[in-house]
């Protein structure tokens, strides 16, 4: 048997290509015509009401005399505003993913107690199935982490007994230890690629059950296991500020379709990864720092607003870096003035850039995170206003974290595994109905023609 090489198109496949691409295109118009809104969202932008949730809320406008006025966002996890969450454990100079996990699966804070129990139950269950990693991370490395990671969650289930119980309890079970796992899982396979693949030395280290999920991240990373208590404090808040954002994201939306259907836990969190990879979601943060790369080598002068100005106008104009039309990190689907994620983020960015010496980069961000709305403003329509959102700042931060570039979008997932989780319970507990949105069939209605009179499709 030859050989097959899976990445090569050849002419034949070109052609059906063709043919598919011919036979599916569905004309803009229509959309319209049948009051379609694409993307689920209305001619305003505003989501189209899909459930009910308590886990978190997303604010961009208020009523005022019966009209909604954008104003700065805001963002709730089970009722409490995560500037006061953040404020909370900074305040008292704790680490917060812990504490926020424990709020988005069971609704309240903990109490001093009820955190060291959760902490500890989430160090006992950070341990992986023996030979695991040798025989399931090592065995097939891969250049994209978020395939490996999908990979080995599915294949967690061949470990559980119970991995098809869908019951509560065993539910939140098969939950916290997906939580308590990912950080190796994602580092491990990151170091099965640097090594395998890019030729580096392997390393591995074991996680410590007295740190936190962040310091254990830079822990396991790390050859030297060392990390300064800013850097821990910065990614930890990273972890909390993506933990949750909603049920209509769209990779929550994913786990709460897939969740509907009565599928196992592992199934739905894959399913959750396959939507988050996606570059218009997870990936918007490496985006931004390759777009930053680009413009770091046209624009001379840092400093000159000009300078940069023309350069955010040519990116607009499909001028300049990928010449997609978008200024990436700037925007979000539901925010207008502010992101509040990245107001929080920012203040700790800023602190950051200081101590790692690149306060440069952080005033070149400072200042398209200013300009970009005034030009986006003058050279688009836009049906309400932009601002930066998190992936702005968090693709830079990870940069000074001397994160790779291949675990940005697996760190992401080590935070929003927390609400998916929280998600799931949900969905299961309420126990609605499979979630199946309708199409409206659009296609010509032709008649069966016999095989010997049928005329070539070319």
């Amino acid at each position: 048997m030859s050989d097959i090489n899976f990445s090569e198109v050849t002419e034949e496949i070109q052609l059906l290509a063709d043919l598919c691409q011919c036979n599916s295109n569905i004309e803009a118009s229509l959309y319209t015509e049948y009051k379609v809104n694409r993307g689920l969202r209305d001619l305003n932008g505003k989501g189209v009401l899909t459930g009910l949730t308590e886990i978190s809320e997303i604010v961009s406008s208020k009523e005022i005399d019966g009209e909604n006025h954008p104003c700065d966002g805001e963002l709730y996890f089970r009722g409490i505003n995560v500037n006061d969450l953040v404020s909370g454990f900074t305040s008292e100079n704790r680490f917060g993913f812990e504490e926020t996990v424990y709020l988005l699966l069971f609704g309240a804070l903990p109490t001093k107690e009820e955190l060291s129990n959760f902490q500890d139950l989430l160090s006992t269950y950070r341990t992986l199935p023996t030979n695991f990693v040798r025989d399931v991370i090592m065995k097939a490395p891969s250049e994209d982490m978020m395939n490996t990671l999908a990979r080995s969650v599915l294949t967690l289930a061949s470990y559980d007994d119970a991995a098809d119980d869908t019951s509560v309890p065993n539910v939140l079970l098969q939950c916290i230890r997906l939580i308590a796992l990912f950080p190796l899982l994602s580092v491990y396979g990151y170091h099965a690629y640097n090594h395998y693949l890019a030729g580096n030395s392997l390393v591995i280290h074991n996680p410590q059950p007295e740190l936190s999920t962040a310091e254990n991240i830079l822990y396991l990373l790390r050859p030297d296991r060392k990390y300064t208590e800013l850097e821990a404090r910065i990614l930890d808040l990273a972890l909390v500020l993506h933990a949750d954002h909603g049920g209509g994201n769209n990779s929550t939306f994913t786990c709460h379709v897939v969740t509907s259907s009565g599928t196992d836990t592992y199934s739905a969190m894959a399913a959750a990864l396959a939507s988050l990879k996606g570059p218009k979601h997870g990936g918007a943060n490496i985006k931004v720092v390759r777009m930053f790369d680009d413009m770091k080598k046209k624009v001379k002068d840092w400093e000159n607003e000009d300078e940069v100005s023309q350069y955010l106008s040519d990116l607009l104009n499909k001028k300049a870096f990928d010449n997609a039309g978008l200024i990436y990190g700037i925007g979000h689907a539901v925010y207008s003035i502010s992101d509040p994620r990245a107001t929080l983020f920012k203040q700790s960015v800023e602190r950051l850039a200081k101590e790692k010496g690149r306060m440069d980069e952080f005033k070149l961000y400072s200042a398209v995170e200013k300009l970009a709305p005034e030009i986006i403003a003058r050279e688009r329509k836009v049906y309400k206003g932009v601002s930066a959102n998190i992936d702005f700042y968090s693709g830079f931060v990870y940069s000074m974290l001397d994160l790779p570039e291949q675990l940005y979008t697996p760190i992401f997932a080590t935070s929003r595994i927390a609400g998916w989780s929280a998600h799931r319970m949900e969905e299961l507990i309420n126990a609605g109905k499979i979630i199946r949105p309708a199409y409206k069939a659009v296609a010509t209605r032709k008649e069966y023609e016999s095989l010997e009179s049928r005329k070539s499709n070319e």
